[in-house]
């Protein structure tokens, strides 16, 4: 006998309470689509089209050029290529430096395990803006410059953040997976490294994705020290681009680079969003 799908029953009055809410929401993503789809057709548009405002009649058929003239002539592969080096190391890096962090600051006490705490919190208050010129002069001074100098301040900037988002997981983990670990003479670091980690792993998956975006996204800091040259990012490369539209007058390139740009963070909200939540709000359920 095949079983009978049990369904919950419709609260209608919760949902009309809900109802504006639904239609804020529901105009939003409306909007954004919107948005979205006008820019990928004026990326496959001549720039005739879109100053004539005919983008969406495709008259003219689909300009598939304009994604090869921005990923070759415009530079976007290079700013491309970049973007996935800051992004890609700093996570890693991130994650070296603040899962182990957060792991001993939630499981061990010691003197200056607070302040360390403390120290992490404010860490996250200071504002970006507030520190850019005194590490500019630091970096002068030590003449460091390029993708390292930039890669170090991303790691740096993003510790603290992770090792509090890491910390409150870690301690809703149970103490009997570390003394079985003990009893079988595995060494702490191998206990944190293969079975403690891997056991938050959706707050891992989720606080690098963040870290990702972030990085993928960030445009101060590389406008002040990458303004030009082969390190150079997307949203950096972005800005050079719009600058010589003055000159160049390819619109249609132009909006094949912010769909080419885009497309990264679309896949993984796209693919990884169920991980992003159960991240999210997993670190509010004690085990």
């Amino acid at each position: 006998m095949k079983k009978k799908k049990y369904r919950a029953k419709i609260n209608w009055g919760k949902e009309l309470r809900l109802l504006p809410g639904y239609i804020v929401v529901g105009a939003w993503v409306a909007f954004t689509a919107v948005i979205l789809f006008w820019i990928l057709a004026a990326s496959l548009s001549t720039s005739r089209d879109i100053f004539t405002g005919k983008v969406l009649e495709f008259s003219t058929g689909f300009h598939w050029e304009n994604y090869a003239n921005a990923w070759k002539d415009q530079n976007v592969s290079v700013f491309f290529a970049n973007s996935l080096l800051y992004s890609t190391v700093s996570c890693a890096g991130v994650l070296i430096i603040a899962a182990p962090a957060a792991y001993v600051l939630s499981r061990w006490n010691f003197r200056g395990s607070k302040t360390i705490r403390i120290g992490l919190v404010i860490a996250m208050s200071v504002p970006t803006i507030m520190i850019i010129m005194p590490l500019y002069s630091l970096a002068v001074q030590w003449g460091i410059k390029g993708r390292i100098l930039l890669m170090a301040l991303y790691i740096m900037l993003r510790v603290p953040y992770t090792a509090i988002y890491l910390l409150d997981f870690f301690s809703t983990l149970s103490t009997t997976y570390e003394e079985a670990a003990a009893l079988d003479g595995c060494p702490p670091a191998r206990t944190f490294w293969v079975i403690m980690l891997p056991l938050i792993q959706p707050a891992v998956v989720t606080v690098t994705i963040f870290n990702f975006l972030s990085v993928w996204n960030e445009f101060f800091m590389a406008l002040i020290f990458t303004p030009s040259g082969d390190a150079t990012p997307v949203g950096v490369g972005l800005l050079q681009i719009v600058n010589s539209m003055q000159y160049s007058h390819d619109y249609g390139g132009m909006f094949a680079a912010v769909i080419i740009v885009f497309l990264p963070t679309f896949l993984l909200y796209l693919f990884l969003s169920e991980k992003i939540i159960a991240g999210v709000t997993g670190g509010g359920v004690k085990g």
